[in-house]
């Protein structure tokens, strides 16, 4: 287990989570990390799932559709559409799942991503806003589970990368 700081807390009232963690590594490369398909396709899936990303174009109004795929061969699409993009320092996006031909779900999520540098590390702050409680809901106890084996995938990349 990471000694770095770790925050997910859960405002089910005004159905958002928020998520503090810090990286042992330069913000340039925890920014690239957060926003290169190449480097997310290596950790954004919680073992034993990988992702694949079939395109990415990261500028305001741009999208991410990807997979995460089972060790089955199963896939699990969603799509991200990015709102704003504030290089090194801030991004959102709205995030729905869809079937493999793009069409979405009824409801999503809305994701912020803020970095700071703070000393040698690198902290992301991330707050999400579910539109649907229910939804919220059932994602939840999964979510911070396959959340959390998905930092730690970082941390090694980031320890790989060094």
């Amino acid at each position: 287990m990471s000694d770095l700081f770790f925050d997910f807390t859960v405002d089910k009232a005004a159905k958002k989570v928020f998520i503090t963690r810090d990286f042992n590594a330069h913000i340039d490369l925890v920014w690239e990390a957060f926003t290169n398909a190449d480097l997310l396709d290596q950790w954004v899936a919680p073992t034993p799932f990988t992702a694949k990303t079939k395109y990415m174009n990261f500028v305001e109004g741009g999208k991410r559709f990807y997979a995460m795929v089972s060790p089955e061969g199963n896939e699990r699409w969603a799509l991200q559409q990015y709102k704003s993009i504030q290089p090194k320092t801030f991004f959102s996006l709205y995030n729905t799942f869809t079937d493999a031909d793009e069409n979405p779900d009824p409801t999503g999520s809305d994701w912020e991503y803020t970095f700071n540098s703070i000393d040698d590390k690198t902290q992301v702050h991330i707050e999400i806003y579910n539109e649907s409680f229910e939804r919220m809901e059932s994602l939840l106890e999964g979510f911070k589970i396959g959340f959390t084996m998905t930092l730690e995938n970082l941390d090694s990349l980031f320890s790989n990368l060094k």
